[in-house]
């Protein structure tokens, strides 16, 4: 890539950020959806600054033992601590572990980057978990409050959920929604909290995640085969529920639900339909009184016609720069180019483009 390097510092110039590298990611046959994932995480400046801080932390164990973690925390510092601004690197130990911890990603068949970022994220919990729980058992026995380990992304505990855990990861990516079911009858209403670490929302032709995120909170009436046991009244009974963010999460990572199985066909179909995705977002149906406002910082977008075929590659923003990563090569792209991602208008489109994967950061206000 040393063309493309060069032409990327060329492009950038002066302006080329102090600090901060530009590398592609080699490819080993279908590991596009792993490298698309690593460049949305890897410029989350929060997420990364956890990985480096870790890095040092632990860079010289008395029993160094290699797992997931360990991994991306060398692959990012070694990312980090390059001479050249620009050029490629080679994640074959990480992707290698990848391979060894999961089987699903073993083969060499197209894989899907929602997975494998949900996969990522959930084995760096565990793994951070069980260092905590370690490093306890290794102390004096001094007693402390135990945190209950708390349910996985997209799984509920059917109970209040008292505060996110409390590894980095839960505080830059977990999220909590309620479920909320009012009995028709009594109008007694059931609240249960349960944890995330992504939305992923239905889409619809012609819409836009303000529209897809409204849905997701919209009241459904639960009736006919579909009642609700309500506890007061002993009986199923007709029921409104509603699902609703009671605590935004400082990284939110929505994801578009484009692969649909369509049962007069029998098979996942993709929906290539036109969602737009703004720049700057306000999530306006959460339990907190004021919005929480977003900026977007990273898209991975699915190339391709099928679900079981195709091609992954991101955008990303880094110091008010809009970069695009394909693999091994980097581009700086405008601002505007974003929205060629954003889907098809119509049914039948030359553009296989598609937003995939959106990562929002928090915005701080300002006073």
């Amino acid at each position: 890539m040393g063309a493309a390097g060069s032409k990327l510092e060329k492009a950038l110039g002066d302006h080329f950020p102090e600090g901060e590298r530009y590398f592609g990611l080699e490819n080993f046959g279908n590991t596009c959806y792993c490298n698309s994932v690593l460049q949305a995480l890897y410029f989350c400046v929060p997420f990364r600054e956890k990985l480096l801080e870790y890095y040092e932390k632990n860079k010289n164990p008395a029993d160094p033992e290699e797992n997931l973690l360990t991994c991306l925390a060398d692959l990012f510092t070694q990312i980090s601590l390059q001479k050249k601004k620009t050029g490629v690197i080679a994640p074959k130990r990480f992707v290698q572990r990848v391979r060894k911890e999961n089987e699903l990603f073993r083969g060499y068949m197209h894989q899907d980057a929602h997975e494998f970022l949900n996969f990522l994220l959930n084995e760096l919990v565990d793994i951070l978990e069980k260092e905590s729980s370690a490093a306890k058992d290794n102390t004096d026995g001094s007693s402390t409050e135990k945190v209950p380990n708390g349910p996985r992304n997209g799984e509920s505990n059917g109970a209040t959920v008292q505060e996110p855990l409390a590894t980095w990861v839960h505080k830059n990516f977990q999220g909590i929604l309620t479920n909320e079911t009012k009995c028709l009858r009594c109008e007694t209403v059931t609240a249960r909290d349960e944890t995330f670490f992504d939305l992923s929302l239905d889409i619809e032709q012609n819409s836009s995640i303000t529209s897809c995120l409204k849905n997701f909170s919209s009241t459904e009436t639960l009736n006919a085969e579909d009642k609700f046991f309500c506890d007061k009244c002993c009986s199923l009974q007709e029921a409104q529920k509603r699902m609703k963010i009671r605590k935004p999460p400082h990284i939110l990572v929505i994801h578009l639900k484009r692969f649909k199985y369509i049962e007069s066909l029998g098979r996942y179909k993709k929906l290539s339909y036109r969602v737009v995705f703004p720049l700057e977002l306000k999530l306006s149906n959460t339990m907190e009184d004021a919005d929480s406002e977003y900026s977007l910082f990273a898209v991975v977008v699915h190339v391709g016609t099928g679900p079981n075929h195709g091609h992954y590659v991101s955008l990303v923003k880094s110091h008010n720069h809009w970069l695009f990563f394909d693999d091994e090569n980097v581009d700086i792209i405008d601002e505007s180019a974003v929205q060629t991602f954003f889907g098809s208008a119509q049914e039948f489109s030359s553009n296989s483009e598609h937003g995939y994967i959106l990562l929002y950061e928090r915005v701080t206000p300002k006073f």
